[in-house]
């Protein structure tokens, strides 16, 4: 997957899942889009479905110090990158 790819993804997902339209890459999420934590949580599962695979416990706990969408791009290339090594 290229970045431009994942980019799209994660755009879909922010609009159809949390009504999220308009999102800059450096947008902090929580102030700027009131992503909460339940909210990473349902981001992580759509990451899961995306990657077709499970994450792990150390996958999901590095989630949690994300604010941008530009940051979950890097997170899912990473993820992405590890899974086709």
């Amino acid at each position: 997957m290229t970045r431009t790819e994942v980019t799209g993804k994660l755009l879909d997902i922010f609009s159809r899942q949390f009504e999220i339209e308009d999102i800059g890459l450096n947008d902090n999420l929580r102030e700027d889009h009131e992503f909460d934590s339940i909210d990473a949580i349902e981001l992580l599962r759509e990451i899961e479905i995306m990657l077709d695979t499970p994450l792990t416990r150390e996958e999901k706990k590095k989630a949690m110090d994300i604010l941008t969408l530009d940051q979950i791009v890097d997170y899912v290339m990473d993820l992405a990158k590890a899974r086709a090594a």
